[in-house]
């Protein structure tokens, strides 16, 4: 594992991280000379701690990992534990490029990464909202029907172009392994890579107007229908662009539009898409639904198995049932991560 310790030389940490840095080549990146202080309206973090790649660890552009995650103020606190878990468990934490999304150009979100994670590699990229705006139908939650929970669809064009692969991840993650080796999947041709569920029931995922048109329900024909949750993929950018998977996307969000042939937000089209024809991962890398269903969040334990990444997937978030004083046991395993100012945390000031 990777070492960590407070910053006590401040000009030598300023000199290493010069040997691996975030790719710059697009212009929408939101790159601030000056940190401010977070804005009053955002939640105050703590500073994590620094932390540094062991000796076995390159420092060349082959080496970097990219990872991408949305950044909305309502879910802030969710990414600030899952950066840290990432970096805690990571052997070259200093290897990872974090690309943020974010629908709204707030210097203050900027500022908050900064001030909590002065050391990582990091750039926010603009995401327009305007591209999803008349293609959103209406779901069983209003947090899916949010534009920013559709921005891992236009990855392809938001990340600079040396961007080939990267991982996304959703913000209600905890990572309890080294994500390198997530990073290093073969995907064996495939665009997408991740945990598949090829047992899962479809028709909870589709309505009967879907399954009763020949036309549409032959979607899957000659495909195995696997389910597989998408706050958790690793991403050939490159082919995703290049075959133009953000239009297929985008073709049954239309659909749905004019037949409702779904009830959920962003996931469906993601599965019309590419379900049964993606690299499967082990499942111990996405334990997902950890916030329990999307209408009440009731808690649910564990599955069995060994466990990589636990995902709050569903209504319930770990951080609002913590401060409620009603928490689930498995959201006590979110707290040691938790950077928040007025709660109790894993490090110390």
């Amino acid at each position: 594992m990777a070492f960590w310790s407070f910053i006590s030389h401040p000009k030598l940490l300023g000199l290493l991280s010069l040997l691996l840095v975030c790719p710059a080549t697009s212009t929408t990146g939101i790159r601030l000379g000056v940190v401010r202080w977070p804005s009053p309206e955002l939640p105050s973090f703590r500073e994590a701690p620094a932390f540094r790649n062991g000796d076995e660890c390159g420092s060349t552009e082959a080496d970097r990992i990219n990872v991408a995650m949305t950044l909305d103020a309502n879910y802030l606190r969710g990414t600030m534990a899952a950066v840290l878990s990432m970096l805690q468990h990571s052997t070259c934490p200093e290897n990872l490029c974090f690309y943020f999304l974010s629908a709204h150009d707030l210097p203050e979100l900027n500022s908050s990464i900064k001030s909590t994670f002065p050391y990582i590699n990091f750039k926010i990229y603009q995401f327009n909202p305007n591209w999803v705006r008349g293609k959103i139908s209406k779901s069983i939650r209003k947090a899916l029907d949010q534009p920013l929970n559709y921005a891992r669809i236009y990855l392809a064009h938001i990340l600079p172009s040396d961007v080939g692969r990267v991982i996304y991840f959703d913000s209600d993650i905890i990572v309890v392994d080294d994500v390198a080796k997530l990073w290093g999947v073969d995907l064996e041709g495939k665009v997408v890579a991740a945990p598949e569920y090829c047992h899962a029931n479809f028709t909870l995922y589709f309505t009967k107007k879907f399954w009763s048109d020949p036309k549409l329900s032959n979607t899957f024909k000659s495909r195995s229908p696997c389910y597989f949750n998408t706050g958790v993929m690793v991403m050939d950018v490159d082919k995703w662009r290049r075959e133009g998977y953000t239009n297929k996307v985008e073709t049954w969000m239309l659909v749905q539009k004019i037949k409702r042939i779904y009830h959920l937000g962003s996931l469906p089209p993601f599965l019309l898409a590419l379900a049964g024809n993606i690299k499967p991962v082990d499942h111990r890398w996405n334990q997902h639904g950890l916030g329990g269903d999307n209408f009440e969040g009731k808690c649910r334990s564990l599955h069995p198995g060994p466990i990589s990444l636990l995902h709050w997937s569903g209504k319930g978030k770990p951080w609002l049932r913590l401060d409620s004083r009603k928490p689930c046991i498995v959201d006590h395993l979110w707290a040691p991560y938790d950077l928040y100012r007025s709660t109790s945390h894993f490090f110390e000031e």
